[in-house]
């Protein structure tokens, strides 16, 4: 049956001649969207493997013998797959204790940032106070000041304190961010006023009220923040290799650094190293991935 067919044509059909029509064109419409949907999923496959070359290159690398690494030959995939690279790489370097370091300051950094950011967020969000937008504004500038500007009057600061090469010198300077404040801030200001004059009028505390009502209502914040600043806290680099000084104290981005020597074997061993450190935060941000797009995007529409 022709497709292209007038109306004139069309309205001297019988009724079961105008049915097939319809049926033919229904199913030739779904046949197109399928088609699209097929080539859109072709395209994402092979931009996905582009992205992820690198990433399932170092694998490979990770998993190959050194003697089928330095040849002659392009091998992309270890003919001879074996985990003893992972092995000589903990044995090398305590790199459990360079993992267990960067979980416990990533997660302590992580919670401290969700609680000062969304007391923070309250204030200006709830509270009236004199020079409050003034205030705001100036924590919404430090955002434009690069960190390396200030590392060299913060390093002198935390070593009077005599904080260098300790946990706090790494958790301290980072309990909050401009960033995490201006996320909690906005999802705040999706609420009225109302709600929070209501819990005051029954005796609600500031606290109980943040506690209760504010931090509930806000997860898709807190699992956007959390997945954020889990991530930064992990990949930090030029801040532990500047104030600690021990095995006891360095975290993996530093420790993975020590596998480099002269030896052929090092990069194989760095490779592997690199691939073992990576997969929690990788872990972390696919399993978190929606709840981070979810909060970002929320955050940013008001009502």
């Amino acid at each position: 049956m022709d497709n292209s067919i007038s109306f004139e044509k069309l309205a001297s059909f019988t009724e079961e001649e105008r049915e097939a029509f319809h049926e033919q064109m229904k199913e030739r419409q779904i046949s197109k969207q399928r088609m699209r949907k097929g080539i859109r999923v072709v395209i994402n496959i092979v931009v996905a493997l582009f992205v992820l070359l690198p990433l399932l290159y170092a694998i490979s690398v990770s998993l190959m013998p050194s003697g089928e690494l330095y040849t002659l030959e392009l091998n992309l995939l270890p003919k001879n797959p074996t985990l003893r690279n992972f092995a000589d790489a903990i044995a090398k370097v305590p790199l459990v204790r360079f993992v267990v370091n960067s979980f416990l300051v990533a997660g302590l950094i992580t919670f401290g940032q969700i609680i000062s950011c969304s007391l923070a967020a309250f204030s200006f969000s709830f509270l009236d106070f004199k020079g409050k937008n003034a205030l705001f504004m100036l924590v919404m500038a430090t955002m434009m000041i690069p960190g390396e500007a200030t590392i060299i009057s913060n390093y002198l600061t935390v070593s009077g304190f005599g904080w260098l090469d300790s946990y706090q010198v790494l958790i301290i300077p980072y309990l909050t961010s401009a960033m995490g404040i201006f996320l909690f801030r906005q999802f705040y200001l999706s609420f009225p006023i109302s709600l929070y004059e209501s819990a005051k009028i029954d005796g609600c505390s500031n606290l109980r009220f943040i506690v209760g009502i504010l931090l509930p209502l806000t997860k898709a914040a807190i699992g956007a923040m959390a997945v954020y600043t889990f991530i930064n806290a992990w990949n930090m680099y030029l801040w532990p290799l500047l104030v600690t000084g021990s095995n006891t104290m360095r975290t993996v981005q530093i420790g993975i650094g020590m596998l480099d020597s002269d030896e052929s074997q090092s990069i194989i061993l760095m490779i592997a190293g690199v691939v073992m450190i990576i997969l929690p935060s990788l872990s972390i941000f696919i399993v978190g991935q929606k709840q981070l797009i979810r909060g970002m995007f929320q955050g940013a529409v008001k009502g």
